[in-house]
């Protein structure tokens, strides 16, 4: 089966096409600035070079048609129809309680996603428009959507409850739900088969540290832990958003700055994290890594203060399993800034990891960090969401 995953923004459409027979990743590719001026798509077939044009794209159902165009030109595309395309997946950030597995998608559970909107009120109502542009161009092609909450769905109460009045979470939901799920679900299980055990017989803690970042608890298979809330804002210090604060704060520079509440949030979403710390030098992990060895002693504080806070989730994490035996870095920065490992490693070393120095400097590949001796197995774990969607579109439309 040809799968095409779908991650619809409000102004992008990413997409890969994926055999899933042999899992190999046909083409790829983005279409930007949606609805504005100088729209473009960015298309790269397997093997060959990448093509990039400007093209005008009035709306999402415009680019899903320029898709669709693209993947069977010619020149640069790798199907010859539309008849190729089995199925679509689409990622949807926000299933609230209501979804804890993927779901073929109809009528009705695109309005159940639209209930969840005020969750999540910059991407899925973008969501959505994928998948109503995609039913549009394709209006035959099944159509599965794939929860970032729905791996933590597993969560026990005491996990996800805040302290929160009652009613606040029986009247709106207000309870943590967690985000990089797809992600957390697949480096756990490529984790369990790279040391070749069941998954459901270890206790694993994820750290995905991309430019968003979140830690989970896998115990048996479940989640039973993440570090995100009820948006992405909670938890780790990120690229741009400050993670766990005081909640006084927001009101304390409200008034300090003669700002609104709204404009603060914004502030800890767009203007914090190691952008925030490092005096608005970079949200790139990189770029802090070679500013703090050459000696800018703020992006040396930012690279500290986060590897810090991952640091203490990962040890409560660790006693919320009651133990741990493998720790997975993943995504941009947990797979390829040897930096921030070292740095994450000065405070996990008490559970036994014995991370080897000179497999903590590869980049971007499987590795098991520590020695054959550790006690606790610390991994690095490229994940994959693209496929992990695929896979979960193909067991769906086969009904496996």
């Amino acid at each position: 089966m040809n799968i095409l995953v779908i991650n619809c923004g409000s102004s992008s459409l990413k997409y890969q096409l994926i055999d899933s027979e042999n899992e190999k990743v046909l083409a790829k590719g983005l279409c930007e600035r949606i609805g504005i001026d100088a729209s473009s798509i960015t298309h790269q077939p397997a093997d060959r070079e990448k093509w990039k044009k400007e093209v005008d794209m009035q709306d999402h159902t415009a680019a899903v048609k320029l898709v669709i165009e693209t993947l069977t030109d010619k020149e640069i595309g790798v199907i010859h129809s539309l008849g190729e395309i089995d199925a679509v997946g689409h990622r949807i950030v926000h299933g609230g309680e209501r979804f804890a597995s993927s779901v073929i998608v109809t009528e009705e559970v695109q309005r159940q996603v639209e209930e969840c909107n005020d969750l999540a009120p910059l991407h899925n109502p973008a969501n959505l428009i994928g998948i109503r542009s995609c039913k549009e161009v394709m209006p035959d092609v099944p159509m599965v959507g794939v929860f970032d909450t729905a791996f933590h769905q597993t969560m026990p109460k005491k996990a996800y409850m805040y302290g929160l009045p009652y009613e606040y979470y029986e009247n709106y939901k207000v309870r943590r739900y967690g985000f990089h799920g797809t992600s957390h679900d697949f480096v756990s299980r490529r984790a369990a088969e790279i040391l070749g055990k069941d998954r459901k017989d270890l206790k694993i803690i994820v750290c995905h540290l991309g430019n968003g970042a979140s830690v989970s608890a896998v115990k048996n298979g479940q989640s039973v832990d993440t570090s995100m809330g009820l948006t992405p804002l909670e938890g780790l210090i990120m690229g741009t958003r400050s993670g766990d604060i005081d909640p006084a704060i927001i009101t304390f520079i409200s008034k300090k700055e003669n700002i609104s509440a709204e404009e603060v949030i914004d502030i800890c979403n767009k203007k914090s994290g190691v952008l925030g710390l490092s005096d608005g030098f970079s949200s790139d992990f990189r770029d802090l890594a070679e500013a703090a060895a050459d000696g800018n002693e703020s992006a040396r504080t930012a690279l500290e203060t986060y590897a810090y806070r991952v640091g203490k989730y990962i040890g409560a994490y660790a006693a919320a399993m009651n133990g741990v035996d493998v720790i997975a870095f993943t995504a941009g920065a947990g797979e390829n800034n040897a930096e921030v490992r070292k740095l994450i490693g000065q405070y996990i070393g008490f559970l036994g990891t014995n991370i080897d120095e000179e497999k903590n400097k590869l980049r971007g590949k499987e590795v098991i960090l520590s020695d054959a001796g550790a006690r606790v197995a610390a991994m690095v774990v490229p994940t994959d969401e693209e496929l992990a969607i695929a896979r979960e579109t193909v067991r769906l439309v086969k009904g496996v």
